[in-house]
């Protein structure tokens, strides 16, 4: 099982750094790739690879300064996952106290036997110096930004962004959080069964869970005994796995029944099933999504959950949509950096630069202002994301109100995050440090 979990863990940091895959979608085509099916063994790797890559800058620091001159990007893409691998399991695991001779011995055994020992022997000179070498010289002559960075695992132009928004001290408190992946919460599906009999089903599947305070549906998972996603009650499509930020946007959206709904932006069917379960499966909700691969996740989730008045639409909400419909609703959760949700997709920290927020920001406009088209007068738009950028959120919506007087912001109850930045107090943001979920901003605006 260690060979298969080690040998998947290379492979999948090494598809990250060569197509700049997500963490989910490394680890699925390298099972795919490599036909391991051992749970166990995929389980920790998923844990490996997930822990590596969010104190990647970290650990590439500390094997740079013992690998002088050199530096680990000048080897191959699998001696580079082993060596990240090897630091975290040997040194970062151990709180760089302990030394486990044996255990780096056997990690090293296990890499010859998975790399083959001609492809390690560039690197078996350094592995006892990696053992040794003490943390604290890689914050040699580095400024604050940089050395903040080190500590909280983030790049030093994203340190900078939030001293400069949030401040430096509440921002070292969010940059804290990040370091932690954020409690599981699941949504009790009741267009399945009444929500009684659903935690009776989970309290006999030994899941426990906690309420989560001023939301309908949504609880966080203090144990479980087997993977949920294992569960009969999963299969059953008695609960989705949805973060505490994401629910409350379906909820903030409040659609009324028999409505007609756009959900933009809609795989891999999160919002649409809530919005369904919220209008009782009346009325009628178009889900748009680009890719064809996330909407066919879209049409399992939504068979899985009973969801029976949802159509999927193939199109590209950067232009212009394809069809007439007019909405009482539209909900628009377009892509965007995910800087809200580094402590769950910790790679995604690495994939972007200072300029991504720019790019992304545009991207956000295209799609609102193609969205406003297909509101009724009288209906409502309701924006988020998942990021806690200016230019993603309050700028957008800042822009949109100048370019759209026929809209102004709504209230959004319940009242569970804190108020917008830049005056904008109807708006709401959720953050790790303070609400224990994905960081997150929601916007809703009516159509006078």
């Amino acid at each position: 099982m260690l060979k298969e979990a080690w040998t998947l863990a290379i492979e999948a940091l090494s598809w990250m750094e060569m197509r700049r895959l997500s963490e989910r979608l490394a680890l699925a085509k390298t099972v795919q790739q490599l036909g391991i099916s051992d749970a166990d063994a995929v389980r920790l790797a998923h844990m490996l690879v997930c822990e590596t890559v969010r104190r990647r800058n970290f650990i590439d620091a500390f094997i740079n300064r013992t690998l002088e001159p050199e530096t680990i990007s000048e080897f191959d893409l699998g001696v580079q996952a082993f060596l990240r691998l090897y630091v975290y399991q040997t040194r970062i695991v151990k709180n760089w106290t302990k030394i486990d001779i044996e255990e780096a011995e056997n990690i090293s055994k296990l890499a010859r036997s998975i790399l083959g020992w001609k492809t390690l022997r560039k690197v078996e000179h350094v592995l006892g110096e990696l053992l040794t070498q003490k943390p604290k010289s890689i914050f040699e002559d580095v400024n604050d930004e940089e050395r903040i960075g080190l500590l909280t695992f983030h790049p030093a132009w994203f340190v900078k962004y939030c001293f400069r928004t949030f401040g430096r001290q509440e921002a070292i408190t969010l940059l804290e959080a990040n370091t932690r992946s954020p409690p599981t919460y699941i949504r009790l599906n009741t267009l399945k069964a009444e929500e009684k009999e659903i935690l009776e089903k989970l309290a006999e599947e030994d899941i426990k869970i906690e309420k989560v305070e001023q939301l309908r549906h949504a609880y966080k998972v203090l144990g479980t005994k087997h993977p949920l996603t294992r569960t009969a009650s999963f299969r059953e499509g008695l609960f989705y796995i949805q973060d505490k930020a994401s629910c409350f946007a379906a909820e903030a959206a409040n659609p009324k029944l028999e409505i007609t709904v756009l959900d933009v932006c809609a795989a891999p069917g999160a919002k649409t099933t809530y919005l369904a379960q919220l209008m009782q499966n009346r009325g009628a909700i178009y889900s748009v999504d680009y890719s064809r691969r996330r909407m066919n996740v879209w049409k399992s989730e939504i068979a899985r959950m009973g969801v029976e008045n949802a159509v999927p639409i193939i199109a590209n909400a950067r232009n212009q949509l394809p069809f007439t419909v007019e909405a009482d609703m539209v909900v628009l959760d377009p892509p965007c950096t995910s800087t809200g949700a580094f402590g769950k997709l910790p790679s995604a920290k690495w994939r972007l630069t200072r300029r991504s927020i720019d790019r992304m920001a545009e991207i956000q406009w295209r799609m609102i202002n193609n969205c406003a088209m297909h509101v009724k007068s009288g209906g409502t738009l309701v924006y988020s994301t998942c990021s806690i950028t200016l230019e993603e959120n309050e700028i957008i919506i800042e822009r949109f109100l100048k370019w759209h007087p026929e809209f102004s912001l709504a209230e959004i109850p319940p009242k569970i995050g804190l108020p917008a930045l830049r005056g904008l107090d109807k708006c709401q943001r959720l953050y790790p440090h303070i609400h224990q979920c994905n960081g997150f901003f929601i916007a809703k605006l009516s159509k006078e």
